[in-house]
């Protein structure tokens, strides 16, 4: 591996100008795709398999052209303090506002609440009008979202309090935005304080933008839609600036020992882009298994997001020793560029950095700081044991938007379960009397305990499906809803043997439900699959035991920690003030899972940039705890300046609005924080010095066949760059006197 990447490297440096010209295009050719390409159809969210899908299934199948899947809006209308809304005035007001709506085009239907049951609330201060579309959210025009919001205001001026809600009301996925920039700013800051050079600084980022520019382009043009490429996005910059970050690294110090810049260049990439390459697979490794949790959205996000990280590897081992070439002196630190004196630059140099100093004080005490680590992060785990599932919708907003008001406002005149409605769809098609099936189905569901109301059952043209709404007594996201949910699901085997008819739950309500049990039982299987895929792979690099397990075992450490920081803040509601969250509640199904894939790829990372200088220290015959030592002095500084890189992008997330995006902010920010100053920076090193050489042990029957990737560039120092290059090509720069960085 090792001397492929190292000819690469060369023949990227020398062909420097056909390799940057060949990605220029790729990148022209991807763009011009991307904006020949139609608009991508908003991805749908199923689940193949579960209940509530097969009810959706069987809705379209029945009842066609019903556009189940067409946006809706809600219009909530609450009377002046002491009136009804059945007032004649205000009723005149809500009937002007639902015929105004109405007549807008792209509008399906608009309901009357005088003339449907149950649209009034019990003591006439409440109403709503549910307004359905035949597009989706995404399809909708300007002009019909502008009436929406006018017909509210036309409302408040008639003296009424009108909220709006529904799926209309989504704001449409932006590609890009304030975050994407903030974490750039944030990057190019913390690598020019790292390289203090600005071309070392700009490097990372130009590449990481060219690598996210070609694999967002790529996937927009074979017609994902925007929601597929956030992740993408985000994880194209994060890995796309660490990559590039540690190849500059190691050709400033592989210049730093003597070398011209061909020979730094080409030895880089045989070492660290060695690094890059395997630290890359694992990250793919984590995405791409994001397909066996079985939500197709999911599985679109991680392939789109691994074949982004692909690019990344790519840019970094072929277009940015290109780059090195036109910039060859103008990423070395200027000491090294102007060095005001040979004997003061080498004292400087020579004097232990801060990751030498840490490295030493950690093997000094090892069993201490390793059992201090363990506890503080298993203190921090703690909350992560009332962990509880769930999809957040309206009542998570915050109390300035409308949708959280029009929540509100529903609970309080209809009862807190009104929010969340469940669909019962009642297949009699192998019922002898599907109307006697429909009447027991409504007869057993009403006298289940937690249901309030139940809806006359709505039969399709042949009438062998009905339809049935339950409201039950209880909030959406309340654990008491998902034990009814389950209890109703129970009962329908009853109704199945007695009537032949089956009985089938959906509705948001029961898909959040269904969401959370499908990732909860997806959760073990994807652990395995992925830890047991990167433990493979990184037995691989090291030619370890013990060493992927550490790794392993000190990633579980740091996903609990972040698990605890979760529902520390989101449902327990510490620091909520502070991190502006406005209401507490279960946690995004998806979050734990989606924690997992992104984490795992980002601490296999700095594992695989750390450990490697290790190991190549001790290959060259470093002992133990001197190859620790090395491994953080070449490489402890630029894990951290990557991890507070990360840490700065994924911190954007927390200012916004939405109580997801929220909460993936501070998940992430404090995983990768406790994944590479607490695990990597102190676990690894403490482990490390107790293990001695025993770190390094494989098994002489397992060493004859796990192959020799030579990860560390052992056979670059034997064979000698003579070998390996037929010939050199002159620098005429003026070399600088070898000094250590």
């Amino acid at each position: 591996m090792a001397t492929f990447l190292y000819r690469l490297g060369r023949f990227s440096f020398r062909r420097r100008r056909l390799v940057a010209l060949l990605w220029v295009v790729v990148l022209a050719a991807c763009a011009f795709a991307a904006a020949k390409a139609p608009t991508a159809p908003e991805d749908g969210f199923s689940m193949p398999g579960t209940e509530s899908q097969k009810a959706f299934d069987l809705l379209d199948q029945r009842f066609p052209g019903s556009s189940s899947d067409g946006a809706d809006a809600r219009i909530v209308f609450v009377a002046p303090e002491g009136q009804k809304v059945t007032a004649r005035a205000n009723k005149a007001a809500v009937e002007k506002i639902v015929a105004d709506v109405a007549g807008g085009d792209q509008v399906k239907g608009a309901l009357d609440p005088f003339k449907m049951a149950g649209a009034v609330s019990k003591d006439g201060t409440t109403a709503y009008s549910t307004i359905s579309y035949d597009v989706q959210s995404i399809d909708l025009t300007d002009a019909t979202k502008d009436a929406l919001q006018d017909a509210a205001k036309h409302g408040r001026d008639a003296g009424l309090t009108v909220e709006l809600g529904g799926s209309a009301l989504v704001p449409e996925a932006e590609l890009g935005g304030t975050t994407e920039l903030v974490g750039v700013a944030a990057a190019a800051v913390v690598l020019l304080i790292t390289f203090g050079s600005l071309a070392a600084a700009g490097l990372p980022l130009l590449t990481a933008i060219v690598g996210i520019g070609i694999g967002v382009a790529s996937i927009v043009a074979v017609g994902m839609s925007t929601t597929t490429t956030t992740l993408a996005m985000m994880l194209g910059l994060a890995v796309g600036i660490d990559y590039a970050l540690f190849i500059v690294s190691r050709y400033r110090t592989e210049r730093a020992e003597g070398h011209d810049a061909e020979e730094a260049v080409a030895r880089a990439v045989g070492t660290a882009g060695s690094a890059v390459v395997f630290a890359g697979l694992t990250v793919v490794i984590a995405l791409a298994g994001l397909s066996v949790v079985g939500i197709p959205v999911l599985t679109k996000m991680g392939l789109a997001a691994a074949s982004t990280v692909v690019i990344a590897v790519l840019v970094a081992v072929t277009l940015l020793p290109a780059l090195l070439g036109f910039f060859r002196r103008a990423v070395l630190p200027r000491t090294v560029r102007r060095p005001r004196g040979g004997q003061r630059a080498r004292t400087s140099a020579e004097r232990p950095n801060l990751g030498t100093r840490w490295a030493r004080a950690v093997i000094r005490r090892p069993l201490a700081v390793l059992v201090l680590a363990v506890l503080g992060l298993g203190l921090i785990s703690v909350p992560a044991l009332d962990l509880q599932l769930g999809m957040p919708g309206d009542e998570s907003q915050p109390t300035s938007t409308t949708q959280r008001r029009a929540y509100d406002a529903l609970a309080d005149g209809f009862g807190p379960g009104f929010n969340g409605p469940l669909t019962v769809v009642v297949d009699a098609k192998a019922s002898k009397d599907p109307k006697a099936a429909a009447a027991r189905a409504a007869k057993q569901l009403t006298a289940t305990k937690g249901v309030v109301v139940v809806t006359p059952a709505a039969f399709n043209e042949a009438g062998d499906t009905a339809v049935l709404t339950a409201v039950p007594s209880t909030g959406p996201s309340s654990e008491a809803t998902t034990e009814l949910v389950r209890t109703i699901r129970d009962e329908a085997r009853g109704l199945e043997s007695g009537t032949g008819a089956k009985l089938l739950v959906t509705g948001a309500t029961a898909v959040n439900i269904d969401v959370s049990q499908k990732v909860t039982d997806a959760l073990l299987p994807y652990l395995a699959l992925v830890v047991g895929l990167a433990f493979l792979l990184l037995m691989v690099v090291f030619r370890s035991l013990l060493v992927p397990l550490k790794a392993a075992l000190g990633f579980l450490l740091s996903v609990a920690a972040a698990f605890g920081t979760i529902v520390a803040v989101f449902q327990w509601g510490w620091l909520a003030d502070a991190l502006g969250v406005e209401q507490t509640g279960p946690v995004m199904s998806m979050m734990p899972i989606f924690l997992i894939g992104v984490v795992f790829g980002l601490a296999m990372d700095y594992e695989v940039f750390l450990v490697t200088r290790m190991r190549e220290a001790y290959v060259h015959g470093e002992r133990p705890g001197a190859a620790v030592v090395t491994g953080f002095r070449h490489s402890a500084r630029v894990v951290g300046a990557a991890a507070v890189i990360m840490i700065a992008v994924f911190a954007g997330f927390i200012g916004m609005s939405d109580s997801m995006i929220k909460m993936m902010g501070v998940g992430l920010a404090s995983a990768v924080l406790f994944d590479a100053f607490v695990v990597r920076m102190t676990i690894v090193p403490a482990v490390l010095a107790l293990l001695g050489d025993r770190a390094w042990w494989l098994p002489k029957w397992l060493a004859k066949v796990v192959p020799e990737v030579d990860v560390e560039g052992e056979k670059l120092n034997h064979a000698g760059p003579a070998a390996l290059r037929p010939g050199t090509e002159t620098d005429t720069e003026t070399e600088p006197e070898p000094v250590r960085i």
